[in-house]
């Protein structure tokens, strides 16, 4: 025989229909949340890209053409990242601030067709540097180790800061993780009257193995070494709390965590330390798994989509840097 339970706390009654559910949420996803990370190359095609199914190295045009697309569904932020010929990459990453480069021609494209659209640009040397390297790359000369140039890389950082924010950037978004860079590159911004251009910073980037499908989508991985001498230990915490302190001292306008989905807790102390708007970006790894357990039919891939979103947002992230960006948005409404 049942037997009624004397329960004056019953939380399932805040679950049972829809309309309910609605109103006890805690977190909102909508498409004004995401950030769409965009590949570039410099040629009259798209070109599929192969580590990464459903993205695309875009032409001006295509480019242009989708982040149209984007728009037209909610998603009115974009991030740049080019593919940047090997005849065009030296040791000290000089095409980065070529104002005919690659780059600013795709900014004033974008800002020409779409003005309601923020355009944030990544400003790092690993796409233009012939080491593959976030940074310029010195021999030493005793051990013959590889060593980044911290000093002299910011001050490249720098002039494509500038070169990117004259083509018409609304946000700069430094993802090198050198030392001091937030700092000189807020300087050099103002000092050439660019004081709204805002700063993104990659404060907590790892140096994480979630990265693969990215540096094949933009053969950007290093000719020798690796970035674990500037991007940060995966096993630490304490030391993203660090670099957010100097960030925000140093005048950056917005945080930034990546990878996002392995990190969560990185973005929840930052959060619950720090006042900046935080971004998190869910990484071509993340995107892949995800990608291909959807391909073989394991997993809803748009409801894993959009959980793994909505938990990245659970966590304190504001905004999110993700290549479903468009694919949410259209679901999200």
């Amino acid at each position: 025989m049942s037997r009624k339970l004397d329960l004056p706390i019953r939380p399932r009654r805040n679950r049972k229909s829809p309309a309910i559910r609605g109103l006890v949420r805690e977190t909102v996803l909508t498409p004004s949340d995401l950030i769409y990370p965009l590949f570039l190359h410099d040629g009259a095609d798209d070109q599929p890209i192969d580590s990464m199914p459903g993205c695309h190295r875009w032409s001006l045009e295509g480019l242009v053409r989708e982040v149209g697309e984007a728009a037209a569904v909610g998603v009115k932020a974009v991030v740049f990242f080019p593919a940047i010929a090997e005849s065009l990459k030296t040791p000290h990453g000089e095409e980065c601030f070529n104002s005919d480069g690659l780059v600013p021609r795709a900014i004033r494209a974008v800002k020409e067709a779409h003005p309601e659209v923020v355009v944030i640009t990544d400003v790092a040397l690993d796409p233009y540097n012939s080491d593959g390297h976030d940074g310029i790359v010195e021999k030493d000369p005793k051990t013959g180790e590889l060593r980044i140039l911290n000093d002299q890389t910011v001050e490249v950082l720098c002039k494509q800061a500038l070169c990117h924010a004259e083509a018409g950037a609304d946000i700069v978004s430094p993802s090198d993780m050198m030392d001091g860079r937030i700092g000189a590159i807020r300087e050099a911004l103002d000092e050439a009257h660019h004081e709204e251009v805002s700063i993104l910073s990659y404060t907590a980037k790892y140096a994480s193995a979630y990265y693969g499908p990215f540096r094949g989508a933009l053969d950007s991985a290093p000719k020798a070494g690796d970035k674990k001498t500037y991007q940060m230990d995966p096993a630490n915490w304490r030391e993203a709390l660090r670099e957010a302190e100097q960030d925000v001292a140093e005048g950056a306008d917005m945080l930034m965590v990546k990878p996002a989905g392995p990190y969560l807790d990185i973005i929840r102390a930052l959060r619950e330390e720090v006042d900046l708007p935080m971004a998190a970006y869910q990484v071509s790894g993340e995107y892949l798994m995800i990608k291909s357990a959807a391909a073989d039919g394991w997993i809803d891939e748009e409801k894993v989509m959009l959980e793994s979103l909505m938990g990245i947002k659970r966590a304190g992230a504001d905004m999110i840097l993700t290549y479903f960006a468009k694919d949410a948005a259209k679901l999200l409404g």
